[in-house]
Order: C-alpha cells, then sequence, then structure tokens
C-alpha cells in the first residue's frame, strides 16, 4: 500500500536552488583556496546533477572543473537488512583515485546522517583521501549521529514525520524543494 504524500509548502523554487548551488561553490573554492586535489563525489540519487551543478559552477568561478564521482551507498546502509524489497545496487564511478584528495560529498538532504555514514564508510574503502567535507542542498536536523555538513544550501527546521523532497529538472522535470508529509489514512 502506498501512502499518499500531501505538499504543505514550498520550501525553495528553481531560482532558489541555484542561488544556493552557486553559493556553495563559492564556499568551496573559498575554504579551500581553489581547486587543486579537490574531487566532488555526488550520492545517489539527486546528489549526483547536484555535485554536477556545483562543479559547473566551480568552472566558472575557477576556469577549472573538479572531476565528479558516483556514490552508491546500497550495500552499506544500516538498515539494508530490514528493508522488504530487493535493493537495486547501481555502480560507483570515480574518475580518480581519491587517494590524498579532498573530497566533497555532495548529497540533497541531511536528516539523521545515516546515510552520509554509509557514504563515509564506502569512500574509506575506495581509498584514504586527504580530507573528507559534506555539502548538502537542505539540513533538516533530526541527527542521530555526530555528523554535520560544511556547505548548507538552506537549514529547514522540520518535524519529524515531515517529508523534504528535492525535485531535479534532470529528473524531476522541475527544481524545486518541498515539505510535506503522508496522508493519515
Amino acid at each position: 500500500m502506498m501512502k499518499k504524500q500531501i505538499e504543505k509548502t514550498v520550501l525553495m523554487d528553481g531560482d532558489a536552488v541555484r542561488r544556493a548551488l552557486t553559493r556553495i561553490a563559492h564556499e568551496i573554492v573559498e575554504k579551500n583556496k581553489g581547486v587543486e586535489n579537490l574531487v566532488l563525489v555526488g550520492i545517489r540519487t539527486r546528489g549526483v546533477p547536484l555535485s554536477e551543478r556545483v562543479a559547473d559552477e566551480i568552472a566558472k568561478i575557477e576556469a577549472s572543473r573538479p572531476p565528479v564521482g558516483v556514490l552508491d551507498i546500497t550495500l552499506y546502509r544500516d538498515d539494508l537488512s530490514t528493508m522488504a524489497y530487493q535493493p537495486v545496487v547501481r555502480p560507483t564511478e570515480m574518475p580518480v583515485d581519491i587517494g590524498g584528495k579532498t573530497i566533497v560529498l555532495v548529497d540533497d538532504v541531511l536528516f539523521t546522517g545515516r546515510t552520509i555514514r554509509s557514504a563515509l564508510d564506502a569512500l574509506i574503502d575506495m581509498g584514504r583521501p586527504r580530507s573528507i567535507q559534506l555539502a548538502v542542498l537542505i539540513d533538516r536536523g533530526h541527527r542521530e549521529l555526530p555528523i554535520r555538513a560544511d556547505y548548507v544550501g538552506k537549514n529547514v527546521p522540520t518535524a519529524a514525520k515531515e517529508i523534504v523532497s528535492v525535485r531535479l529538472a534532470e529528473q524531476d522535470g522541475e527544481d524545486k524543494v518541498v515539505l510535506g508529509e503522508f496522508a493519515e489514512e
């Protein structure tokens, strides 16, 4: 049985998403004093187009586009044994060796921190980066692990039962971030 999601409010429209990603790109360049040895890594699914967009923005600032990797964390999830469905594992694509590099992990929403913990485990299995930073479009609170983002598009305090849905043109046909909740049945 599929629960129906009710939209309560639009948190970010397309322009707000674009501005947030531009700001994050500037912050990444400033903090890292350029892009040398920098690799952006998007967490599937929506972290991937977000990381591509941030890399494009960085290229406008620095005239050099950092490499972008794609990370699938399915097998690293701590709730894998509780899932009722058969998980689909998609490839992880890393364009360079991450050893000694500064990695900026990119995801759409930071919630409990468990996805990021899984991503850290997956990255460490691939090599030993010099450092790992975290960029997210939305930080909604409710952390269960001591994880925080270095770069945040928007902080949105939410109730635990609420849902933050990030929609991106590449997958959903539009750029928008919506706050909603599941309808009571």
